[in-house]
């Protein structure tokens, strides 16, 4: 079953590696209301491949948290769907199918460099939470030599000059909120881990796989991942497949202007749940937030469908504190 050409799909993407916070409530807002003041549908997916991250608790947490939030979905692990199944570890056969197109191709190598191997051999740090940049130490490996390396622990590296000459390093796209975003995928970003020796698929082909197998056609995520949205980009002209939308959300930090995080206090959906606030209260102030709304008064999810436009979003991380918490968290 193929999606139409004109119908939007939008997704709702989980790593159930903790609890979800105001911060992811805010992107899984944005996403939701682009799809339905749209008409269009979406997915809920749960990105469990994180095996040593993943946490028994949270996938359930996280469907009850959106519930809450009075967000819904078409598709996904609780209701089935025509792309079933929706969560990633229960996919492993279609990603195993593609790392050996990639082998084939001679796309990927095996790298058996350490972390520490690559922070001593790059010159310089990366900004944000990227690593420094892989400095391509076993690049001059085919595909073929991990059947050399005698047990020797490795992870497969996607070429990104693969099949880009030169005078097309440059690669660009059109974020929906952002306007165009350049970079040169070989040169700033280095090649990246695809996947685990054993063929563990990585995030990042792991995403690109669903999104096309499920016809997504929107993405809506935070900027810190617009590098990960070049390196997918890469995937995807690999496997010649049409690129989503993207929107690319500027992200709620603490006071330290560090992302939003266990360090700035507890800011978990589930606790507001469990303290029975209204949730029209957080969609309130995440609306206002984002400059859907002229106050951060209580207001329904639904409710902000009608107005909705990506234009209107704030283009500035979103400043959250420990006030802006207990007005929240208040009984």
């Amino acid at each position: 079953m193929t999606p139409a050409a004109n119908d939007i799909v939008g997704r709702l993407a989980h790593s159930p590696t903790g609890a979800q916070h105001v911060g992811n409530a805010r992107t899984y807002l944005i996403a939701w209301l682009s799809a339905r003041s749209q008409g269009g549908r979406l997915i809920f997916r749960m990105e469990d491949i994180d095996s040593p991250r993943v946490k028994p608790w949270a996938a359930q947490q996280a469907l009850d948290d959106l519930r809450w939030l009075g967000l819904d979905w078409d598709e996904g692990p609780d209701c089935g769907g025509p792309y079933a199944p929706y969560i990633q570890t229960e996919r492993l056969p279609r990603y195993s199918a593609l790392l050996e197109e990639l082998r084939r191709a001679n796309a990927i190598y095996p790298c058996t460099c350490t972390r520490s191997d690559i922070e001593s051999a790059a010159s310089a740090p990366h900004a944000g939470h990227e690593g420094p940049i892989y400095p391509g130490t076993c690049a001059g490996r085919s595909a073929a030599e991990a059947d050399e390396l005698s047990g020797r622990p490795f992870c497969w590296r996607f070429r990104m000059s693969f099949g880009i000459s030169e005078a097309d390093s440059a690669v660009t796209f059109d974020d929906l909120l952002r306007g165009r975003e350049t970079c040169r995928p070989a040169a700033d970003l280095g090649d990246f881990v695809i996947a685990k020796g054993n063929g563990t698929p990585a995030y990042q082909l792991a995403v690109v796989a669903d999104d096309h197998a499920m016809g997504v056609t929107e993405v809506v995520r935070g900027d810190d991942l617009i590098p990960s949205t070049f390196r997918q980009l890469a995937l995807l002209r690999f496997f010649g497949w049409t690129a989503p939308r993207y929107v690319h959300l500027p992200l709620v930090v603490g006071p330290d202007g560090r992302r939003l995080a266990k360090r700035h206090g507890d800011t978990r959906i589930a606790l507001l749940r469990e303290r029975g606030i209204p949730p029209e209260r957080l969609i309130g102030r995440l609306a206002h937030s984002c400059g859907l709304t002229d106050s951060p008064a209580p207001i329904a999810a639904r409710d902000l469908m009608a107005e909705f436009d990506v234009a209107r979003l704030n283009r500035e991380p979103w400043v959250f504190t420990a006030r802006d918490w207990e007005s929240l968290a208040a009984r």
